[in-house]
């Protein structure tokens, strides 16, 4: 009768012991799914990162013209990818106004809207007024040197007719004077704004004069900071983000396609 029992108390250890195995396991393997679901998040977010940023890059350059059509199939076999992180990346660019997003119908690459680049200007100017002004409080002559390279860069670009390089510098001029401010965070907020009109800005940029004046521009305001003027370094930003008009009428009579 004791050996009965001994016998029943290790098959039951041995159950017990076997269920542990099987549910460690168990949770082992579900561990696993777990990691590798989370690694394919990140792959696929990591990927759809990539196909937006150049397909970003491509639109605001005017690599991809307004008006064009693109296909899910067509950017995925592009890229070496799956629809899913295309498909993400449209819908950003969408939320940014970049593309026109349509179900059953042909993605396009959004044209210009009147409405809202007017609204753009309208934003950016009332923040980078403010942002001069906060500006002009703290500038001393180590904030100037840094603004000066910039412009200096800027004037090589312009001297050597390259365009792109210069559209680039005119961005980080803006920047610097929100980050020398005090203010970095504001540029983000008008950053989107300003995305909205940046392809209008490279265009404009074709016009042989354009480069000059907006350079002209950016050495008032710099002006007008070193010397403690905000009058003229508020006016000179008006005046430098007023040329818009010009480059909307330009724009719209050169390339009345481009609209919408």
């Amino acid at each position: 009768m004791r050996s009965l029992e001994s016998k029943d108390i290790w098959n039951e250890i041995r159950s017990d012991l076997n269920f542990q195995l099987l549910n460690g396991k168990l949770k082992f393997a579900r561990e696993r799914l777990l990691m590798r679901d989370a690694v394919e998040d990140i792959v696929r977010r990591t990927t759809t990162d990539a196909v937006y940023d150049k397909l970003h890059e491509e639109i605001v350059s005017l690599e991809i013209l307004p008006g064009t059509k693109l296909s899910e199939t067509e950017v995925a076999r592009r890229f070496g990818v799956s629809r899913q992180p295309v498909r993400n990346a449209f819908t950003r660019l969408g939320n940014e106004d970049l593309l026109v997003i349509r179900p059953q119908k042909a993605t396009v690459v959004r044209g210009f809207s009147m409405e809202r680049v007017s609204l753009a200007r309208l934003v950016r100017l009332s923040v980078e007024l403010e942002i001069v002004h906060r500006a002009i409080d703290v500038w001393d002559p180590s904030r100037a040197e840094k603004l000066q390279q910039n412009l200096s860069l800027q004037e090589e670009a312009i001297n050597a007719l390259d365009l792109s390089a210069f559209h680039a510098l005119d961005y980080d001029f803006h920047k610097l004077i929100y980050e020398l401010s005090g203010c970095p965070l504001a540029f983000e907020v008008t950053l989107e704004c300003k995305q909205k009109v940046d392809r209008l800005c490279l265009l404009s940029l074709e016009k042989n004069s354009e480069g000059p004046s907006i350079y002209q521009d950016h050495r008032r305001i710099a002006e007008g900071l070193a010397s403690g003027n905000l009058e003229k370094a508020q006016g000179a930003v008006r005046k430098h983000l007023s040329r818009l008009d010009e480059t909307i009428a330009f724009i719209h009579k050169t390339h009345p396609h481009y609209f919408e």
